[in-house]
């Protein structure tokens, strides 16, 4: 007898210069609670948010080797909208001083707040409007750096499709073209591309960077995995875990398709003791791209002027 799961997935793939999503799966069974998980379902994003708030700091001047300190910090509540907070890195382990480039790979939360407080939660609350973000759903406090907020997948996907296609802020859609039973077309999507400088979101150069940066993450961090079985170069990516592993995420790009993937109780509770993003959602992700992505050529990125 088959036994329907309580932990619920989702997952959504689009291409990253037009926004055409080419898969869609928003949770176990629809008819089972009439739930879209990746529209409809809003949680933490965890470690997959700090992307965002590294792509704010290189805008206010930080490089890929600046180098911050991993070491332990104590938080006034005043500055984190509750209690006083003591943060730690997921390891339970500080390593010192290291390069941005480093600390996004190791997903080094210390590293992240030090960012946060240097560039300040209200502007970084400000920037991830730039990828759709929300901002009242992002209290401009330090656990923002951290992923405390509230996203949807859908939500991650427009973000992640930025960082992917050099800085274009491209809606995903889901309907190409709708015609009457004589063939005439009804509707069709105007969407607009990545290219075209009016939907430009981040500069080039800031884009380029966080390629570069979360290729990182794809080959030396915590997602190294993709890279060693899909055996590709243009991957980037990023984990995400949340207390006590209530949710799981994985978001990342490879070829011309971004995807994303998040797993966790409809009702938020632990998935297991040391679970993480890189263990539950980025073996989906992997699957997904093994498939997707067969006989197509890697996706080159060109180096912006300057």
């Amino acid at each position: 007898m088959a036994q329907v799961p309580r932990v619920e997935a989702a997952f959504v793939a689009s291409d990253f210069n037009t926004g055409a999503v080419k898969a869609l799966v928003g949770g176990f069974d629809f008819n089972i609670n009439m739930f879209n998980h990746v529209t409809q379902a809003w949680r933490q994003p965890g470690s997959s948010f700090k992307p965002f708030i590294y792509s704010a700091a290189l805008d206010r001047g930080f490089t890929t080797s600046t180098v911050v300190n991993d070491a332990p910090i104590l938080i006034d509540p005043k500055l984190t909208g509750g209690k006083v907070w003591e943060p730690r890195n997921y390891e339970g382990r500080f390593d010192g001083p290291m390069t941005l480039r480093h600390a996004l790979e190791k997903s080094k939360n210390l590293v992240t707040i030090r960012i946060m407080q240097a560039i300040t939660p209200r502007y970084a609350q400000e920037f991830i409007q730039k990828f759709g973000f929300d901002p009242d759903k992002h209290p401009a406090n330090l656990p923002m750096a951290l992923g405390a907020g509230s996203v949807t997948p859908w939500q991650m996907l427009g973000g992640y499709i930025v960082l992917a296609n050099g800085g274009f802020r491209v809606q995903p859609y889901l309907i190409e073209r709708i015609t009457d039973v004589d063939g005439r077309t009804l509707m069709r999507a105007t969407n607009r591309s990545a290219g075209d400088e009016a939907i430009r979101a981040i500069d080039s150069r800031n884009a380029y960077v966080m390629h570069s940066l979360l290729h990182s993450v794809a080959t030396k961090g915590t997602a190294a995995r993709a890279t060693r079985l899909l055996k590709r170069q243009d991957i980037g990516g990023k984990t995400g875990t949340t207390n006590e592993s209530h949710d799981a995420w994985f978001c990342g790009y490879a070829g011309n398709l971004v995807a994303v993937t998040w797993m966790g109780y409809d009702t938020p509770k632990p998935l297991g003791s040391r679970e993480t993003g890189g263990g539950l959602s980025l073996p989906i992700w992997i699957d997904f791209m093994k498939v997707a992505l067969k006989n197509t050529p890697e996706y080159v990125r060109i180096q912006p002027p300057s």
